[in-house]
């Protein structure tokens, strides 16, 4: 099992390139169940959840073609279509329920095995099944699978979700496009991640309004048809090199970075004397003075402060002068890197969903493990600022998410390797 090693340094200076977006890819390719003609992606991520998405549609009967290093993603799912999603590839990743809405309104029937992930809350799957069971869906769970059919195909309904659910807006989304008549979903999910869904949906035939608010209506269609579409930037992905600076001194830009991806974040950012400035290259990062200021974060769907990046920023805020007080109200059981921090020399008191850290002038490295994939990162940042070298264990959940992560950090000058079992 790979590690890797970090040896705590002086100030990062340079440009990062920003990978497409891991949510958003994993959103999309779902979406070539839905056409029996080609779907191209291009800007994508080259993780190890896209080659599981990738494993999980082949055995669908899609056929998935990489091309320049997997950064294109030409898919096509022409043949006949297996609606059987087993347990082996689905327990992998927590996105393979994004073929169940996909399935449903292509076939009218699915079984999909519940999905696995990181650990790091129940993530329950009754959010989509009350969306799809809206639109006529028939659904029970048995043996771990979600059996799922209709009678006569999808219809158009409207749904209010009790909460903002990224994956239960996305599969609504997706199966309500082939669905019979007008479908409205009320609390939607927001995040730029839907907003690029639907834009690939559009350019495929698909009639939807209101993408990005908290009201989404579909008119259904009877086909839709193949399309060429980027990958939106990783927000995630730009907010954690983001913090690289903002923890070890120095100027980086973040190339293809956009201020509105992280609108919320870089607010936090600039209240703990971190500048972000914005050109047409991407967003400029660097410390307004040698140690950054403690700040209080709350975690919301977005546009509020992304719970993807509570534990990076916990990291920056490990060192900062003050007290600051992170409260965790998307996942529970999400402030597992905090024991691992606290073995590097910080003082963070975690309390149910609400964490104390009280800044200290330095870290100290250590051997760390990672316990899912933010916190993996965490555990990087916190090693680059830090005295000495930090190992971080279990570093297969980073694969997951982030793409070269030894390469780019190294070329802004930060000392990082991997060390290969």
């Amino acid at each position: 099992m790979d590690s890797i090693l970090v040896r705590g340094g002086g100030p990062l200076n340079g440009d990062i390139e920003i990978a497409g977006a891991k949510n958003a890819c994993l959103t999309l390719m779902p979406a070539t169940l839905l056409s029996d003609e080609p779907l191209t992606l291009t800007n994508a991520p080259r993780l190890s959840d896209i080659k599981t998405m990738t494993a999980l549609l082949e055995s669908l009967g899609a056929e998935i073609k990489p091309m320049q290093e997997g950064k294109v993603q030409t898919m096509s799912c022409h043949g006949d279509v297996n609606p059987f999603a087993d347990y082996e590839i689905v327990r992998k990743m927590r996105a393979s329920n994004l073929v169940l809405g996909p399935l449903l309104a292509r076939l009218g029937h699915a079984v999909v095995s519940l999905p696995g992930g990181c650990a790091i809350g129940a993530r329950p799957m009754d959010l989509h099944v009350d969306a799809l069971t809206a639109l006529g869906a028939q659904i029970e769970l048995r043996d771990g699978y979600l059996h799922a059919k209709t009678q006569g195909g999808l219809k158009g309904a409207v749904h209010k979700m009790r909460f903002a659910s990224v994956g239960a807006t996305e599969n609504f989304i997706m199966a309500a496009t082939l669905a019979k008549g007008t479908s409205v979903l009320e609390n939607a999910a927001r995040e730029p991640e839907i907003v690029d869904l639907v834009a690939c949906l559009k350019k495929m035939g698909a009639q939807i309004e209101g993408e990005g608010t908290s009201r989404i209506e579909i008119q259904g269609v009877d086909r839709l048809h193949g399309a060429t579409h980027p990958v939106v930037t990783d927000r995630i992905e730009l907010g954690t090199f983001m913090l690289a600076p903002a923890i070890c001194g120095g100027e980086v830009t973040c190339l293809g970075g956009k201020m509105s991806l992280v609108e919320s974040f870089a607010e936090k950012l600039d209240a703990a004397g971190v500048s972000v400035t914005e050109s047409a290259r991407g967003l400029t990062v660097k410390r307004k003075s040698d140690r950054v200021q403690a700040v209080d974060v709350v975690t919301e769907p977005f546009p509020g402060f992304p719970t993807d990046l509570q534990a990076q920023m916990m990291a920056l805020l490990c060192t900062a002068e003050g007290t600051s007080n992170l409260e965790e109200t998307v996942f529970e059981n999400r402030f597992m890197h905090a024991p691992e921090l606290i073995r590097m020399g910080a003082n963070i008191e975690v309390h149910g969903g609400k964490a104390i850290v009280h800044g200290v002038e330095r870290l100290k490295g250590a051997q760390v493990m990672a316990t899912d994939l933010r916190a993996s990162v965490s555990l990087i940042l916190a090693g680059l600022a830090a005295e000495d070298e930090t190992v971080v264990s279990r570093v297969y959940h980073l694969d997951r998410g982030y793409e070269f992560v030894e390469k780019k950090l190294s070329g802004i000058g930060a000392q990082i390797e991997r060390i290969k079992v």
